[in-house]
């Protein structure tokens, strides 16, 4: 059969900045009937880019690229051209990416190392609309999901979902170091977290908003042993 004339084939963009990845999962996309690889990017800016120009069905998007990452990269194109679905394989599995990655519009997470059958289906299902996530990944998500008490929910609604996480934290009186380890994040990060907080919930230390959090509801019975 002439796969040329095929008339459903998916067309996938890889974006990764290690070559031989990229090259390895091309000839593993090459081996599945219907898929059609029409470009790569080794940076967050070029798969923006290479997008326009090839208006692909699915975009195998890596998390950790030189330039923008791929959250931003996967904001872009998700703002752009809704209608293209990103896949991302990572390596990745922390809160953090997961959910930064879902806020920019992905409609999948892998963690690289997912199998033949695995990538065939979740490339499959996010072309035709489903959300995929890879075992790992919907461990994470069940488990995020059902530790989260409602009070966090309706507190602050100008936060973030990971900025009402880290002041719950804040208000049990946990410093940025704990912080950083039980979320498995940069210590770079939980500052420009806490940072983000302060200023949102105008208040100009620790201690106000801390006392902002526990009026609200947060900290609250869970203090940090």
């Amino acid at each position: 059969m002439d796969h040329d004339l095929q008339p459903a084939s998916l067309r996938i963009v890889i974006a990764d900045d290690h070559a031989a990845f990229r090259s390895g999962l091309e000839a593993l996309l090459r081996t599945i009937e219907g898929v059609e690889v029409v470009g790569h990017a080794a940076t967050g800016d070029e798969v923006v880019e290479r997008v326009v120009v090839t208006q692909p069905d699915v975009v195998v998007m890596d998390l950790n690229m030189p330039g923008i990452d791929g959250i931003e990269a996967t904001r872009r194109i998700v703002a752009a051209s809704p209608h293209i679905a990103v896949l991302v394989l990572s390596m990745y599995e922390a809160d953090d990416q997961v959910f930064g990655a879902l806020k920019a519009g992905a409609r999948g997470y892998l963690l690289k190392g997912a199998d033949r059958a695995e990538l065939i289906r979740a490339i499959r299902g996010v072309a035709s609309g489903d959300a995929i996530f890879g075992p790992a990944i919907a461990r994470r998500l069940v488990a995020f999901f059902a530790a989260r008490p409602a009070v966090e929910a309706a507190a602050f609604p100008e936060l973030t979902d990971r900025e009402r996480e880290i002041l719950d934290m804040v208000a049990r009186g946990l410093n940025n170091t704990e912080i950083t380890q039980r979320l498995v994040l940069s210590p770079k990060t939980v500052r420009n977290h806490v940072s983000n907080i302060f200023s949102k919930l105008q208040v100009a230390d620790r201690a106000q908003a801390i006392v902002r959090a526990r009026e609200a509801g947060l900290g609250g019975e869970h203090r940090a042993g």
